[in-house]
């Protein structure tokens, strides 16, 4: 009697119900992190010491156009000593939904407080944002750990594209409806500074309320491969985060392409980051353009991660990465030339950013799980994720070093380019069907 292999059955209803971890998280990084939170605290930081003014932060002098990448810059820096010991925990347990939704929750309740944020209280507003951007980073970790657990390597580019699509979709969707309330505050009875921190709310309700979803659907699956580390939970997390950076040594193909991933996506952020305050600031447009851009930028976002996945199927995703960090070196540079107050050439850049945007992120986290040992994924995502969400610390702070040094954001945003060239060089050195012999994995059809 032939009994049917429900395992694909089941990961693919596990995989649904993942899915919607990226439609629930985009909101956050669309409305807040990428288009309404730096611009909004630049202005709230302006009314408290002018447009020309200079804020006191422990001793430094801050100019308030600066403000949001220092912010961020210090988020990543906090997150290097916070999320590796949150990825050693997670591989302890099997109750890794709850962990994932409980990181959530909390990052939507600070970001819900960023309504409060009015005035001259530019500082609670940026604590509030650090804390948020903390949590949902630690969540994303959880997240895509989950990822080699509730998909096969065959299915990895696929799997993980489709929850960066989802994404895109999730987060365009809200971000399409604060579009309409924040270019059509007058026409509703709302004051543009109400309109903007209510969007701030509805990113933060969104995260939430959709968050049940994976909660409720995705399996708790039981750790393999624990350390045996005597002690209380925070101990053993410790104990475990030691023994996988000892056991690192041991795989110099995922340490060199974190090494490419710290730079490449550095880049990436922190374009994704600054590009509303490039737009507003730098090129003069209202919050309506830029709005607007970053919903095209989504919606192109979709179809090019599809796109993406389907072409590493038949390249090979490290290929198609390449192909991505070449376009966006010539994003940055067009950026530096792109003329003040013209539209065309401003939407154009967005679609370009969304042809190359989702892909290249979805295809790295899909890449890198490739060279993770069984039963370390939290481990190596909490690695990963040190340099990832937020931006890592070496972007944010060449971009508002740049700024600070010239008072202009097309330089600041062209010097990103050498993350990518760095990067890509780095991920050349990347020897695939190596790295997956070494974590014991299964390779791919095609690599």
């Amino acid at each position: 009697m032939t009994i049917a292999d429900l395992g694909p059955l089941n990961r693919a209803r596990e995989q649904r119900a993942w899915y919607f971890t990226d439609w629930a998280a985009s909101a956050f990084q669309t409305t807040v992190a990428g288009v309404l939170f730096a611009p909004y605290l630049i202005s709230v930081a302006e009314n408290a010491v002018g447009e020309h003014g200079r804020l006191h932060v422990l001793g430094l002098s801050i100019a308030p156009g600066s403000l949001p990448s220092y912010v961020i810059t210090l988020s990543t820096v906090l997150s290097v000593f916070f999320y590796p010991v949150i990825g050693a925990y997670a591989d302890r347990i099997a109750r890794k939904p709850d962990l994932l939704a409980a990181f959530s929750w909390v990052g939507a309740a600070f970001a819900g407080l960023l309504f409060f944020m009015s005035g001259e209280n530019w500082l609670f507003g940026s604590i509030a944002f650090i804390v948020a951007n903390l949590a949902g980073g630690a969540a994303i970790v959880v997240s895509d750990s989950i990822l080699p657990v509730i998909s096969t390597e065959s299915e990895r580019d696929r799997v993980s594209s489709v929850g960066w699509a989802y994404g895109y979709a999730g987060g365009g969707l809200l971000l399409a409806v604060n579009f309409a309330v924040v270019s059509l505050h007058d026409s509703i009875g709302l004051d543009k500074e109400m309109a903007v921190r209510l969007s701030l709310l509805s990113a933060a309700v969104w995260w939430a309320a959709f968050m049940v979803i994976p909660w409720r659907g995705i399996k708790r699956h039981q750790p393999v491969a624990v350390e045996a580390v005597e002690g209380g939970v925070l101990t053993r997390s410790f104990g475990q985060l030691w023994a996988t950076l000892k056991d690192l040594r041991n795989y110099p193909v995922a340490l060199t392409f974190l090494a490419a991933y710290l730079f490449f996506n550095d880049g990436i952020q922190t374009v994704i980051n600054s590009a509303s305050t490039f737009g507003t600031k730098e090129l003069g447009f209202g919050d309506g353009i830029v709005l607007g851009t970053y919903l095209l930028v989504q919606l192109v976002g979709i179809g090019g991660a599809i796109l993406f996945a389907r072409v590493a199927g038949r390249y090979g995703a490290k290929r198609v990465i390449l192909v991505g960090l070449v376009g966006w070196m010539g994003i940055v540079t067009v950026a530096l030339v792109v003329p003040d107050k013209s539209v065309l050439p401003f939407l154009a850049l967005g679609v370009a950013i969304g042809l190359v945007l989702g892909g290249t992120q979805a295809l790295a986290r899909s890449y890198f799980s490739l060279f993770i040992p069984r039963g370390k994924e939290a481990e190596y995502f909490s690695l990963y994720h040190a340099m990832d969400r937020g931006t890592s610390w070496f972007g944010t702070l060449t971009f508002g070093l740049v700024y600070q040094f010239t008072d202009s954001y097309r330089p600041a945003i062209f010097a990103l380019i050498a993350f990518f060239v760095v990067g890509g060089l780095l991920l050349l050195r990347v020897d695939t069907a190596r790295g997956i012999r070494e974590a014991g994995n299964t390779a791919p059809p095609v690599i």
